[in-house]
C-alpha cells in the first residue's frame, strides 16, 4: 500500500495506466521519472483521497500526460481529450446550430452530466447559459501536468455525478522558472469531393474547390512563471494564457456546402426559402377547410407574380458555422506556504474570459400562418385567379409563409462567459500516520447571450399585408412576400430582432477529511489497515433571465420561447475509505489489497442517497497484478432538469406519419391524430426539425449507476508492459425526455393514452408547419441503460540505432451500448453499438490510438500517430436516412517532431490528419454538417507550430 518493494515496478505500472497516452510523444518521460524516483512521496490518486507511493490502483486508470497534450498541436483540450477512444465528442468548437458556447467532456458516450469533472481532485463549476456540465475552455492546457480519466463510479470518492467516471485535471502547480509558449496553427483541404460536387452541380449551387490554403488559424500564448519564496516555505506559480481562432464556414469545405437529404445523398434543404413557399388552405364564414391544401411558391412571369407548383428549398448549409470563432483570456495562480511542521496554507486562483460567436443560416418566417381576404391587395390580379380556381366560395385563405429572409443576413448567438475559481484551504501531518485537508471552494460562471439579427415576428403580420392588421405607412417598409423579388434589404433591415439572456451559475464546497494509517493489521499481512473519513457540504445555484424578445418568443429563428430558469439545491456528505491489506508474499500473491469506499447524502430536493465502492488490488509479482472494483454511483439531477420552465422548441429526426410514403401504417397513423384524407399528404420538414415541447420536473429523483470492472496489468517481458480491463455500466432511472419519434412510434402501435395524449398535431397534420403542431418531451425518471466494453493498453520500447523507439496502442472495444427507455414495453428498446441513427452516436465497436516515438536523448524527437475508427452500420430499424448502407472504417495519420534549438529555446512542428482524409458523410437529418461534429477531424490537414522559451 503505502510501501513500494520495487520500484522499478511503479514505474513500469505507471506507463501500463498512462496506457498509450503516457508514452505517445513523450519517450524521455519515462526515464526522466525513473531518475527523480529515487525520492518517492505519498500522492493522491484519481478515484481515492488514500496516499500512496505511486499510481497504481484497483480502478483502472488512463492518464495523458503534458508531452502528449503539447505534441498533439491542440488549442483547445477538449480536442486532445475527443480523440482518445473512451471519450464521445460533446459540446465543442464545431457546433454552431444550438451552441451553449462551453466544451464538455462525455466519457463513454453516457452524457457529459455524467461525467464529473475535477482540477487537482475538486469539482470543477458549472459552465454557464445553457450548460450544467463543466466548461473545461477554462482549463489552461500549458499548466497540465497529467490527466487522469477513471472509468467506472467515482461517486463514493467524489460525490454525485460520477456515473460513466472521472476526469482529473492534475496541474502544475510546482512550476520553477519562466516559461513561454508561442502557438500558430491551421487547417488545409482540397477540394474535391467529387460525389458531393455532383449533386451541387444538380442542384445548381456553388461551391469551393482546389486547394483551401490556410484557413481555421489559430494563435496562442500561453506564460508561466514559477518559484520558491520565504527560503523554500512557500511555492507559487502563476499562470496566463491568450487564445484567438478565426472562424470557419461550411462553404469552404465542397463536402458541407449543401445539406445531403436523407436516403438519397442529393443536395436538400429547407422549404423556408429564399423565394417564399406558401402551405395555403381555404376559409368559409370564418371556417378553415384542412380538407383542402395548396403548396405554392412563386415566379415572375413576363413581370406578373404568380403562384407555382414548382416549389424550391433553401441551402442552409454554406452560411453556417464549421467551427466557431473564439478568444479566451484566462490567468491564475497556485500558492502554497508551510507554517509550521502540521500546517499548510494554499490557494487556487484561476479567471476565464471566453467569447465566441455561432452563426446560422439566415431567419425568416418558418410557415408563419397569416389571414388574408380573397381580394387582398396584396395579390396580384394572376394570383387571386389561381386562389379563386383552386378554392371556389372561399371569402379568405390561411396561407402559412415560408421566406427565408436571405436579404438580412445569417442569425449570430454572440456569447461570452466569465468564469471564477478559487480554492483556500489548509494541510498538514497530524502525526507521522495521519494527515488532514480542510479546504473551501468557491466557483462562479457569468455569461451572456445576445442573439442577433434574427427575425422579429411581432412585425410580420403588418408588413406582409395580414387581414386584420394595421396598414404598413410612413416609415414602415412592406415585405412583400407575394411580389417576386419584392423584399428589399430595407424592408430586411426593419425585421432584425435581438434578444438578450444572461444567466449566473455558483458552485460552494467545503469539504474536510483526514486520512492515515490505523495501527491495525490483518494477520498475514505486516501493513496496517489505511482510511479516509471526512464530510462535504455544496450549494449548487443557478439564474437565467431573459428579456421580453425571449420570453415571448417573437424571433421566429429560435423555435419558441426560451424562458427563465432560477433554482439550486444543497447537499451535505459524509464519506469514508478503508485500504485493508488481506495478504502478502505467498506463492500465488506478492500483496492483495481490499478498498472499500462508502458515501451518504442529503439532498435538499431529493432526500438521502448511499454510493459505495468495493475493490480488489491483487498484485501476483512483480510482473503481474489483478484487479476488479464494484461501484454504486448516483447523479442528482441538476438544476436545469429540475426547474426549467416548460415550452416549446425543436427536436431532430423525423415524422413516422409524413411523406407520400409514411412508415406506420394509416390505422397507426390515426393513433397520432393523422386522418384518412391527411394520410399520405402530410408534408415532412425538409430540415428535419420538429416541435416539442419540453421543461424540468422537481420530482425528479437521482440516476443510480453500477458499475463493475475487471482487468489484468502485465510487464511479461523487458520494456514491454499491458493492461486489459472489462469494464460494465447500468443506469436505472435514468433522466431524459422520451425521445419524440419513439413517442409518436409508441402512439401508433399501441394506442395507448399515454403516449398518444403526447402527441399533439396542427389542423393540417403537420408536427412543423405551426407551433400548433407538437409533440411533449418533458423529463422523467424514464428508463434503464447499459454499457459495456473492454480498453486494451499496449507499450513497448526497444533501442534502434542511437535512440529509443516506443511504440503504444491505446484501444476500446464497445461491446454494448442499450437503451430501454421503456422498461416493459416491447419494441422500444435498442443497441447503439456500432450503429448510427438519429437516437444513435456512430460510436464504432473497435476505436484505437497507436503512437510511435524516437528519441536520442538530444535536441530532437519525432513521433507519429495512427487514429483508428472501426466501421459503424445504420440501425437498420426504420428508412435509411444515411448516406450509404454503413460507415466505412477511417484512419487518420498525425506526425510531430521537435528540436531544441538552444538550452533554453526548443520548437515543434506537427500534422494533424497528413492525408487530409475526409470525414465520413452520415447526411443532414443525422448532423447538420452532414458529418458528426468534432468527432472525426472535420476541417481536413491540421498543420500546428509551438516555439517554447524557458529559463
Amino acid at each position: 500500500m503505502f510501501t513500494n518493494n520495487k520500484l522499478s515496478k511503479a514505474v513500469r505500472l505507471a506507463v501500463a495506466f498512462g496506457a498509450a497516452s503516457t508514452a505517445v510523444f513523450a519517450g524521455a518521460v519515462v526515464a526522466q521519472e525513473a531518475e527523480e524516483a529515487k525520492e518517492v512521496e505519498r500522492i493522491e490518486v484519481t478515484g481515492s483521497r488514500i496516499k500512496r507511493t505511486d499510481i497504481e490502483t484497483a480502478s483502472p486508470i488512463q492518464i495523458t500526460s503534458a508531452e502528449e497534450i503539447k505534441a498533439a498541436g491542440y488549442t483547445r483540450i477538449e480536442d486532445m481529450l475527443n480523440s482518445l477512444p473512451q471519450i464521445e465528442a460533446s459540446s465543442t468548437a464545431f457546433t454552431a446550430n444550438g451552441t451553449s458556447g462551453t466544451a464538455t467532456l462525455d466519457l463513454r458516450g453516457i452524457g457529459a452530466n455524467r461525467t464529473l469533472v475535477l482540477v487537482n481532485g475538486r469539482r470543477l463549476q458549472p459552465g454557464g447559459l445553457y450548460s450544467s456540465s463543466a466548461d473545461v475552455n477554462q482549463i489552461p492546457a500549458a499548466l497540465v501536468e497529467r490527466v487522469e480519466i477513471l472509468t467506472g463510479g467515482g461517486s463514493a470518492t467524489y460525490g454525485a455525478d460520477a456515473v460513466a467516471g472521472v476526469v482529473n485535471f492534475v496541474m502544475k502547480d510546482d512550476f520553477e522558472g519562466v516559461e513561454l509558449n508561442a502557438g500558430y496553427s491551421g487547417y488545409q483541404h482540397k477540394n474535391d469531393n467529387s460525389f458531393i460536387q455532383s449533386k451541387m452541380d444538380a442542384a445548381g449551387y456553388d461551391y469551393e474547390t482546389g486547394n483551401s490554403g490556410l484557413d481555421g488559424k489559430s494563435k496562442s500564448l500561453d506564460l508561466t512563471v514559477g518559484g520558491a519564496f520565504d527560503g523554500g516555505k512557500g511555492h507559487a506559480t502563476a499562470y496566463a494564457s491568450w487564445r484567438q481562432v478565426d472562424e470557419m464556414l461550411q462553404k469552404e469545405r465542397d463536402y458541407a456546402s449543401c445539406a445531403l437529404a436523407a436516403g438519397t445523398g442529393n443536395c436538400g434543404g429547407s422549404f423556408t426559402n429564399a423565394v417564399p413557399n406558401f402551405d395555403i388552405y381555404p376559409i368559409f364564414n370564418g371556417e378553415t377547410d384542412f380538407n383542402q391544401n395548396a403548396f405554392w411558391t412563386i415566379e415572375d412571369n413576363g413581370g406578373t407574380t404568380q403562384f407555382s407548383e414548382d416549389v424550391g428549398v433553401y441551402n442552409f448549409a454554406p452560411v453556417n458555422h464549421f467551427m466557431r470563432p473564439d478568444d479566451r483570456f484566462t490567468l491564475g495562480s497556485f500558492v502554497r506556504y508551510e507554517l509550521n511542521e502540521h500546517a499548510n496554507v494554499y490557494t487556487e486562483v484561476s479567471y476565464m474570459n471566453n467569447r465566441t460567436i455561432g452563426q446560422i443560416a439566415e431567419s425568416g418566417l418558418f410557415f408563419e400562418p397569416f389571414v388574408f381576404d380573397a381580394d387582398a391587395a396584396v395579390f396580384s390580379d394572376a394570383q387571386r385567379d389561381q386562389l379563386a380556381a383552386a378554392f371556389p366560395g372561399a371569402d379568405q385563405y390561411s396561407i402559412s409563409i415560408a421566406k427565408r429572409n436571405v436579404e438580412g443576413g445569417g442569425r449570430t448567438a454572440n456569447l461570452e462567459h466569465n468564469s471564477f475559481r478559487i480554492v483556500t484551504g489548509m494541510d498538514g501531518m497530524i502525526n507521522d500516520t495521519w494527515s488532514y485537508d480542510v479546504s473551501y471552494q468557491y466557483g462562479s460562471a457569468s455569461s451572456s447571450d445576445a442573439y442577433k439579427n434574427d427575425f422579429y415576428i411581432n412585425y410580420a403580420g403588418t408588413r406582409v399585408g395580414a387581414s386584420g392588421e394595421e396598414e404598413c405607412v410612413g416609415d414602415c417598409i412592406p415585405y412583400k412576400v407575394f411580389e417576386f423579388g419584392g423584399v428589399t434589404p430595407e424592408a430586411a433591415a426593419q425585421m432584425a430582432g435581438a434578444a438578450i439572456a444572461t444567466g449566473f451559475t455558483t458552485q460552494k464546497v467545503f469539504n474536510a477529511f483526514v486520512t492515515g494509517e490505523t495501527g491495525w493489521t490483518v494477520p498475514g499481512h505486516s501493513l496496517p489497515v489505511a482510511a479516509v473519513i471526512g464530510v462535504e457540504k455544496r450549494d449548487v445555484f443557478f439564474d437565467r433571465t431573459v428579456d421580453t424578445i425571449y420570453a415571448e418568443g417573437a424571433l421566429s429563428g429560435q423555435g419558441g420561447p426560451t424562458l427563465d430558469l432560477q433554482g439550486g439545491y444543497k447537499v451535505e456528505e459524509v464519506f469514508g475509505e478503508l485500504s485493508v491489506p488481506l495478504v502478502e508474499d505467498v506463492a500465488v500473491a506478492e500483496n492483495i489489497t481490499l478498498e472499500l469506499g462508502g458515501r451518504y447524502s442529503d439532498y435538499s430536493t431529493s432526500g438521502g442517497e448511499n454510493a459505495f465502492k468495493t475493490a480488489i488490488d491483487w498484485s501476483v509479482n512483480s510482473e503481474w497484478k489483478l484487479r476488479a472494483s464494484y461501484n454504486k454511483a448516483v447523479r442528482a439531477p441538476n438544476v436545469s432538469e429540475l426547474f426549467a420552465s416548460q415550452g416549446l422548441g425543436l427536436w431532430s429526426g423525423s415524422d413516422p406519419c409524413a411523406g407520400d410514403d409514411p412508415a406506420l401504417s394509416q390505422a397507426e397513423c390515426a393513433n397520432t391524430g393523422v386522418t384518412a384524407a391527411q394520410y399520405g399528404n402530410i408534408t415532412p420538414s425538409a430540415a428535419s426539425q420538429y416541435n416539442q415541447i419540453a421543461g424540468g420536473n422537481p420530482e425528479l429523483t437521482p440516476e443510480v449507476g453500477k458499475t463493475l470492472t475487471v482487468g489484468i496489468v502485465g510487464n511479461p517481458f523487458e520494456n514491454f508492459n499491458f493492461s486489459i480491463d472489462y469494464w460494465n455500466i447500468e443506469l436505472s432511472d435514468v433522466i431524459s425526455a422520451l425521445d419524440p419519434e419513439e413517442t409518436i412510434t409508441q402512439c401508433g402501435k399501441t394506442g395507448i393514452a399515454a403516449y398518444c395524449n403526447l402527441v399533439n398535431r396542427a389542423p393540417s397534420g403537420s408536427l412543423w408547419l405551426s407551433d400548433e403542431g407538437f409533440v411533449t418531451a418533458t423529463n422523467q425518471n424514464l428508463g434503464n441503460e447499459h454499457y459495456r466494453g473492454i480498453d486494451l493498453s499496449m507499450n513497448y520500447s526497444m533501442d534502434v540505432g542511437p535512440g529509443t523507439l516506443s511504440t503504444s496502442l491505446l484501444g476500446s472495444y464497445n461491446m454494448k451500448k442499450f437503451f430501454d427507455p421503456l422498461p416493459g414495453v416491447d419494441g422500444t428498446s435498442y443497441d447503439c453499438s456500432g450503429l448510427i441513427s438519429t437516437k444513435c452516436f456512430p460510436q464504432p465497436e473497435w476505436r484505437h490510438t497507436m503512437s510511435f516515438n524516437y528519441t536520442t536523448g538530444g535536441d530532437w524527437t519525432a513521433g507519429a500517430k495512427w487514429r483508428y475508427f472501426g466501421a459503424v452500420e445504420f440501425d437498420g430499424t426504420s428508412p435509411n436516412i444515411l448516406i450509404g448502407d454503413e460507415i466505412e472504417g477511417v484512419s487518420f495519420f498525425d506526425v510531430v517532431g521537435s528540436y531544441a534549438l538552444t538550452e533554453n529555446v526548443s520548437v515543434q512542428l506537427g500534422v494533424n490528419n497528413v492525408f487530409d482524409r475526409e470525414p465520413p458523410l452520415v447526411g443532414s437529418t443525422l448532423a447538420n454538417t452532414n458529418t458528426i461534429a468534432g468527432y472525426w477531424d472535420l476541417l481536413g490537414r491540421y498543420v500546428h507550430m509551438n516555439v517554447t522559451a524557458r529559463f
